[in-house]
């Protein structure tokens, strides 16, 4: 079983699926239907949807170690805050080597957490 798609909840959808494409190093191919979707690998989508209220979400992708150098680098080019956990630790400007891998949060423009870990 594979997830294939999940609504991801923003307040502008096109200005999402743009900054998170850009961030994450992917493609963003304009509207399809009444979604901005972003294809992550040939199994997953996120499909970007404008909602009045956005509840926020947690994403975490594993990467390998060059796509972890290449977006925690657009991270740094691009001034986001970042940190090495979850909770108080996500505004350290630091990231975490757990279980002998690297691993980084930061939020999207729409408040979502995004973690990236080289070993899940």
């Amino acid at each position: 079983m594979d997830l294939n798609h999940t609504i991801v909840p923003a307040t502008d959808k096109e200005a999402s699926a743009i900054w998170f494409a850009r961030i994450m190093g992917l493609t963003y191919e304009g509207p399809m239907g009444p979604f901005c979707p972003v294809r992550i690998s040939k199994a997953l989508t996120l499909d970007f949807d404008d909602r009045r209220e956005v509840v926020h979400h947690h994403y975490a992708f594993a990467v390998n170690d060059d796509e972890f150098d290449s977006i925690f680098g657009r991270v740094q080019a691009e001034g986001i805050t970042y940190g090495s956990g979850p909770a108080g630790e996500r505004t350290t400007m630091t990231i975490n080597h757990r279980e002998g891998g690297r691993g980084v949060y930061f939020d999207d423009i729409n408040g979502h957490s995004i973690e990236l870990m080289t070993r899940a």
